[in-house]
């Protein structure tokens, strides 16, 4: 998987919790007018491996912005990523990405359309979001599912949704139900099915990265950002 080579900006923006959060901004080459995507960390934080998505998407044609909702930790271990995400309070973290989308909303090179995707946490958090901010066009969450009483009746946006066939977390079964969810709220949901490990995206985790299947969802999800909000 290729790893996007332009730099990130850390900024500030308010969170409509009313916080000063942080979050790493990249925007495409040239000054035309763009869409943008809102990038929502995996349970370690907004780390390098999250700098490089957003960077990627950047070059992509996007607009990128990863909102820091761990406000400022990050970690390699697997037990203090887990204690970190469960210490995370939902709500603020929809907050933190409303934060996000008015920053989007105002800012000079946008065409006014935004999206949101994230991995495995932030993949549930982007469809939690969804559910909440109808101003989100596109979600994409990659092996993440958000609390099973979520309300999509809100939802605006058009769902993708890539799920791994030997994930443990968030086995196959589970993922085609939330998509028959989504369907039966009356939503545009698609969900695909990858031959791989949860995280199969993360190229700098090799026991479980996926360089074929990863490939794919990316540029399935480019392809998707751009029909959504070009």
């Amino acid at each position: 998987m290729t790893t996007g080579t332009t730099k990130t900006t850390r900024i500030e923006l308010d969170s409509k919790s009313g916080a000063h959060i942080h979050g790493e901004l990249a925007l495409p080459a040239g000054e035309a007018k763009a869409p943008a995507v809102i990038v929502i960390q995996e349970w370690w934080g907004v780390n390098d491996h999250i700098r490089s998505l957003v960077s990627r998407f950047a070059e992509a044609g996007f607009i990128a912005l990863a909102p820091d909702l761990y406000h400022g930790k990050t970690t390699k271990d697997g037990g203090e990523a887990a204690k970190l995400m469960g210490a995370l309070d939902w709500k603020v973290a929809v907050e933190d990405v409303a934060g996000a989308v008015a920053y989007l909303e105002k800012h000079a090179r946008t065409n006014g359309k935004i999206g949101i995707t994230g991995f495995c946490l932030g993949g549930a958090v982007a469809l939690a979001a969804g559910a909440q901010l109808p101003a989100l066009r596109a979600i994409v969450p990659f092996y993440g599912i958000p609390d099973a009483k979520t309300d999509f009746s809100k939802l605006n946006g058009a769902v993708l949704g890539h799920y791994a066939k030997k994930d443990q977390y968030i086995p196959p079964a589970t993922a085609e139900a939330l998509g028959a969810r989504l369907k039966e709220a009356g939503k545009t949901a698609e969900i695909k099915l990858y031959d791989a490990d949860h995280a199969f995206v993360n190229d700098t985790r090799p026991e479980v990265y996926n360089a074929a299947e990863a490939k794919l969802a990316w540029d399935r999800t480019i392809a998707f950002l751009h029909a959504q909000l070009g």
